[in-house]
């Protein structure tokens, strides 16, 4: 109402500010026309007003209504945010329940999985032993107990070199290899003819096409069978009858790479005859490794099955099969006293625990080879230029269970 009153007093103010002289106040129709103008006017102002106060209520009641529901906007908006929170929880909890069951199902699938690798395992296992079992079914039954005796056959000054007779035939000839690194071939009719120079008829001397290297050859069947030098794993079957290669295979594994024995300085692979049949030892990976016992068909050069043994090669001078059984030759500085301190068995029918302590007799240096021959059931050695033989003293196995 004051905006009002303030409005009108400016608005007579304005008006005035056109009224004629005073001479001309007195006229009746102009003072008429201005009264009618200002009632016009004032009527126009009291509508203005009460349309204002209209307006002005109406928002009174817009607003009202505007904070009720927005109470309520904020009632259902705290129901929302609370029936949500809930529903969050209850979504935690599910996916917890979810990956507990998903956890569970893993599990039994892991065991599931584990119980068959399990019986996949126990299967091959039995499998193994029994592929074992038919590769080493000669009848050979012996194990060491003791080295009964040597024989100094021969003495030479050759250092390193291999003698043999041949494993399995009845041929009395004796063959002489010199050296680790050699073609040259000496055959003897017999025992009596090696160890007498003047015995006659003289050796025959047979030049290989092919020089071996180390001192792990053998005569298996008429035929030497040695690793082939220059090469890291081959090993060449020779006929000495034909006097030609008849066979070579690459031992696998990572043979040649290291030496065998440590106190055996040229050999990189020994290979061996038995009961069973021929064989090669060499060194695993790595520096003084663990020796790899691999038996090899002869006839085809296949390899039939290798084996890891816990048998370290330091230390180790030498080595041999007798009916399927590593016996390997420790000694300390490659100098007596020359034992065997470790002996692997591919069937498990012995073990260390169940032999005596096995002492060779003393020798001033290590030994640069030692085969066993089936035949004779002997030790064939090479020590320090000496061609020796080791007599043996053996028992029967305990029955594998």
């Amino acid at each position: 109402m004051l905006a009002l009153r303030q409005a009108s007093a400016f608005l007579v103010l304005f008006l005035a500010a056109f009224l004629p002289p005073p001479q001309c106040a007195q006229d009746p129709a102009l003072v008429h026309y201005i009264y009618q103008r200002f009632q016009v006017l004032e009527q126009g102002l009291q509508k203005c007003t009460q349309t204002t106060r209209a307006y002005i209520q109406d928002f009174h009641e817009f607003s009202k209504n505007i904070s009720v529901m927005l109470g309520r906007c904020q009632a259902y908006t705290s129901e929302y945010k609370s029936a949500v929170d809930n529903l969050a929880l209850r979504v935690e909890r599910a996916q917890r329940e979810i990956d507990y069951l998903e956890y569970l199902r893993e599990a039994d699938l892991c065991i599931e999985s584990e119980d068959k690798m399990l019986a996949e395992k126990l299967v091959q296992e039995a499998e193994e032993g029994r592929k074992i079992r038919n590769l080493l079914n000669a009848s050979c039954d012996n194990m060491l107990m003791g080295i009964k005796s040597l024989k100094i056959v021969k003495k030479t000054m050759d250092t390193d070199g291999s003698w043999m007779k041949d494993a399995v035939s009845n041929s009395p000839k004796v063959y002489f290899l010199i050296g680790s690194r050699n073609n040259t071939v000496w055959e003897f009719a017999n025992m009596r003819a090696l160890m007498e120079d003047s015995t006659k008829p003289g050796p025959r001397k047979l030049i290989l096409t092919h020089s071996w290297q180390g001192t792990g050859q053998v005569i298996y069947k008429g035929s030497l069978f040695f690793h082939n030098q220059g090469t890291p794993n081959e090993i060449i079957k020779y006929n000495l009858q034909r006097r030609t290669v008849e066979d070579r295979m690459l031992l696998p594994g990572g043979a040649g790479r290291a030496l065998v024995y440590q106190h055996s300085p040229s050999t990189y692979i020994d290979l061996a005859v038995d009961e069973h049949g021929l064989w090669a030892i060499h060194s695993g990976p790595g520096i003084h490794g663990h020796l790899v016992l691999t038996k090899i068909e002869p006839d085809t050069l296949g390899m039939e099955h290798s084996w890891d043994t816990p048998c370290r090669s330091q230390d180790a001078e030498a080595a041999f099969l007798l009916c399927g059984v590593l016996y390997v030759v420790y000694s300390s500085g490659g100098h007596g006293p020359h034992r065997i301190t470790c002996v692997y068995d591919p069937r498990g029918t012995i073990s260390e625990e169940d032999l005596p302590n096995l002492f060779f007799p003393r020798r001033p240096r290590s030994h640069s080879m030692i085969h066993y021959n089936a035949r004779d059931k002997q030790l064939y050695a090479w020590n320090d230029g000496n061609q020796i033989i080791y007599k043996l003293q053996t028992k029967r196995k305990q029955p594998l269970k």
